[in-house]
């Protein structure tokens, strides 16, 4: 949409990126909550281990946006696109026929 409206495919790929952040750090917040609850018997990880795994997941996306916004500003979204339609159309085919249910 960004791109239909004459934003940059920079600028609209930053725009999709910082739309994306409320809905992530809630999301993350809500699981955080739940994760170091008061009921610690039911706790699968401590809250080190979260941290670390918090740490590294911050890392690796950072690195990834950083590599898809220079890959955008140097090449063509098309590879996307195909994608995201290829992956669409299977999902709706899936559903269709009872595979995904």
């Amino acid at each position: 949409m960004g791109r239909l409206l004459g934003y940059s495919r920079e600028a609209a790929l930053r725009y999709s990126f910082l739309l994306a952040l409320p809905a992530v750090f809630g999301s993350g917040l809500y699981e955080l909550k739940g994760a170091v609850g008061e009921d610690s018997a039911n706790q699968v990880f401590s809250l080190p281990e979260t941290m670390v795994a918090t740490v590294i997941a911050f890392v690796i996306g950072y690195a990834v946006i950083a590599w898809l916004l220079k890959y955008v500003i140097t090449k063509s979204f098309a590879p996307f696109i195909y994608y995201r339609i290829g992956l669409g159309t299977l999902v709706l085919v899936g559903l269709a026929t009872g595979v995904i249910g």
